[in-house]
């Protein structure tokens, strides 16, 4: 299986598997990384993927020690799912 690349140039982590491109697209501001929307395309629906996918890139996340938002659904309740990806979230008041 193909490694997440962050794709700087159109704002998100992409995920190659034969020839099909999932994506977790993103927002970037100083120290935070707000990702907005996740595409898993349907020839690869039922393959953990979009897991694959979000684990990936929250741990590129880690590496560049940004915090998260997560306003895409996906992306949230993966973090939901593995709580050691929620030091991550960012502390919003809003």
């Amino acid at each position: 299986m193909s490694e997440i690349v962050d794709n700087v140039a159109t704002s998100r982590f992409e995920l190659d598997i034969d020839g099909h491109v999932a994506a977790a697209y993103y927002l970037r501001s100083p120290g935070l990384i707000t990702f907005t929307h996740t595409e898993v395309p349907k020839a690869l629906a039922g393959r953990g993927i979009g897991s694959k996918l979000a684990g990936g890139a929250l741990g590129h996340v880690r590496e560049q020690g940004l915090q998260v938002i997560a306003q895409c659904e996906f992306i949230a309740g993966y973090i939901d799912k593995h709580p050691e990806y929620a030091d991550l979230l960012a502390d919003r008041t809003d």
